[in-house]
């Protein structure tokens, strides 16, 4: 059997990677197995073990990534508006859109991979995974807060940052009703309103 090549090899695990991030949300770490994942990233159950020790430690690298994805998502945004409200509006409204309610396969790892993580044992590689992501998250939103005050622009991003993660949860468990909407557009005015945009 040919060797595969050292390029191969890491467009394979690549592969892996970002179809586990995108399913992991979708599905939660236990509703999908290794080798579902393996056969959405197009090879065999047995390439697996090639890549990765075990499927906790591809749970903590597709967490990485997505919230990676996610953090490059939101300095893009920061990057683009001509001000940090503008900029805070920006991510706001994008984050807690209609959009991100039924797309959590593409959308922010907080929410949708909060409970799943909640539920890991403290030791496992996922749970530094999503702290090290909410920690970056919430770094971007406390740039925006309009204080000299380290500890107050924190506090404020904070409590932004739960308000966006509960709404979306809330959302997606609603979304085939009309309260949905009306969590969306609450949690969006009361951020804003906050924050004076």
């Amino acid at each position: 059997m040919p060797r595969v090549s050292k390029e191969q090899t890491d467009l394979n695990r690549s592969a892996i990677e970002n179809v586990s991030a995108k399913l992991f949300r979708e599905k939660g770490f236990n509703g999908v197995s290794v080798a579902d994942l393996m056969a959405a990233a197009g090879l065999t159950h047995g390439g697996f073990y090639g890549h990765f020790s075990s499927k906790d430690e591809l749970a903590a690298v597709a967490c990485a990534n997505a919230f990676d994805h996610a953090v490059e998502r939101w300095k893009k945004r920061v990057e683009s508006a001509k001000d940090e409200k503008t900029a805070l509006k920006t991510i706001v409204d994008n984050y807690l859109s209609s959009k991100n309610v039924l797309d959590i396969g593409n959308s922010c790892p907080g929410p949708a991979l909060a409970v799943d993580v909640a539920r890991e044992a403290h030791d496992k590689p996922v749970r530094a995974a999503y702290l090290a992501g909410t920690t970056e998250l919430v770094e971007v939103l406390a740039s925006l807060v309009a204080s000299d005050d380290t500890a107050t622009r924190r506090k404020v991003a904070l409590a932004q940052w739960s308000t966006m993660v509960g709404a979306m949860m809330l959302a997606r468990a609603t979304h085939d009703d009309a309260i949905a909407e009306e969590i969306l557009s609450a949690a969006r005015a009361q951020l804003l309103a906050n924050a004076n945009v």
